[in-house]
C-alpha cells in the first residue's frame, strides 16, 4: 500500500509514526478510539494456522506481523481491520486472530486462581470476567475449540497443546450441572462435559 494523491497515507508510513524505530513493546496504541473514513481491503489474511499472508504471500517477517497485531482491531461489524488514525483496512481473519500457545496458573487451584494465556504473537491476557474463556463445539464432529479473549473483541483460540494444559486443570462445575471448567479471577468457566 502506498500513499496516493489523495493524501491518503500508506499503512507502513503510518506504522512507522506510530511505532518509531519499529518498537513494538511498551503500551498498545489507543486503536478504539481513531474512526478513520478511509477503508480498504488489501488482501490481507490471518489463517487458522496463525499465519499472515498478503496478495498471496505469506508474511514471514515476525516482527512485521508483530507491529501489524498490534493495530488490530474487530470492530461491532464483525469484521477485523488494521487501524491507523488516517485509514482502515479489512482483515480477513479464518478462525481468530492470535494463538493461545501456553497457559499458567498462578495461585492455589480453585476460584482464586488466575490463568494466564500467552499468545503466539507476545500478548498476555488474564482470563476472568473481562476476558473470558469459550468453547465451541461443532455439532458434527463434537471438536471443541477453545478460545480466550484478549483484547477488544479478539480473541485467540487455544492451541491443542495449550488446551490439554487446560483441561488437566479442569474441575466440575460448582452448580452441579456435569460440567468440567476452570476458574480464573473468581469466574468459573465451563470448557465441556464432565462424561
Amino acid at each position: 500500500m502506498t500513499s496516493s494523491s489523495a493524501g491518503t497515507i500508506s499503512l507502513e508510513e503510518t506504522l512507522k509514526a506510530i511505532l518509531p524505530e519499529g518498537a513494538a513493546d511498551g503500551k498498545l496504541p489507543p486503536v478504539h478510539l481513531w474512526s478513520p473514513e478511509h477503508c480498504g481491503d488489501i488482501d490481507m489474511e490471518i489463517r487458522a494456522d496463525g499465519s499472515w499472508w498478503h496478495e498471496g504471500g505469506r508474511i514471514n517477517r515476525e516482527r512485521l506481523v508483530k507491529l501489524f497485531s498490534r493495530i488490530l482491531r474487530k470492530d461491532e461489524d464483525g469484521k477485523t481491520y488494521l487501524v491507523t488514525p488516517y485509514e482502515k483496512v479489512i482483515v480477513h481473519v479464518e478462525d481468530a486472530p492470535f494463538l493461545a500457545v501456553r497457559v499458567d496458573r498462578a495461585g492455589e487451584p480453585g476460584p482464586g486462581q488466575t490463568l494466564a494465556f500467552l499468545t503466539n504473537l507476545g500478548d498476555l491476557t488474564l482470563a476472568g470476567p473481562e476476558a473470558p474463556v469459550r468453547v465451541e463445539t461443532d455439532p458434527v464432529t463434537g471438536e471443541p475449540s477453545p478460545y480466550v479473549l484478549v483484547r477488544g473483541r479478539l480473541e485467540a483460540k487455544l492451541t491443542r497443546p495449550a488446551f490439554y494444559e487446560l483441561v488437566e486443570m479442569a474441575e466440575e462445575a460448582p452448580d452441579g450441572s456435569g460440567l468440567l471448567g476452570v476458574w480464573s479471577q473468581g469466574a468459573f468457566f465451563p470448557i465441556g462435559a464432565a462424561d
